[in-house]
Order: structure tokens, then sequence, then C-alpha cells
């Protein structure tokens, strides 16, 4: 007998998980159908990505365009090394 009620509590566990990812999905859905932006904020704004583009640009190290900012060295690679491959990929398209 216990392990029957044990077997019917796992099966309705995984029941509502399967119901919790299928709400989930639908309501991302709608949200994109909205307009609206899923998943986490942005950290950091535009502007300040394309000024450190641009400090980058004219040779400014990397330490002091975080100075001038206040975006840390990590996403700062990230967000620099995007620009580069996305001016690679314009560059190759013109």
């Amino acid at each position: 007998m216990g392990r029957i009620a044990f077997l019917l509590l796992a099966l309705f566990a995984e029941m509502e998980r399967t119901f919790t990812a299928e709400r989930a999905t639908h309501a991302r859905a709608v949200a994109e159908a909205a307009g609206r932006r899923i998943g986490r904020p942005v950290a950091h704004s535009a502007d300040k990505i394309e000024y450190a583009r641009l400090l980058k640009q004219q040779g400014t190290s990397l330490g002091q365009i975080a100075a001038k900012t206040g975006i840390p060295k990590t996403p700062l690679h990230r967000y620099l090394a995007e620009a580069a491959s996305a001016t690679a990929t314009s560059g190759d398209a013109q």
C-alpha cells in the first residue's frame, strides 16, 4: 500500500512539473507576442556600451574604460568582442 501511495505522489509531482513548464512556455509566448522583453534585464545601457566602444577605438586601455564607464572588465571584454564580430560581419557583407 505504501508503495502505491508513493507512486501516486510521484505521478502528481511529475504532472505538476509538466503543467508548470507548459504555463511558463505559454506566458513567455504571450509576452513575446505583446512585444515585451523576455529574460533578465540589461545590466548596462546601450549608451555606456557605445561610449566604451568609442573609447576602445581611440586606444584607451580596458582599465581606463572600466573606470570611466563603470562597466566591469569581464562584461566589457564581452561587449567589445561582440562589437568586433558585428563590424567584421557587416564588413564582409559589403
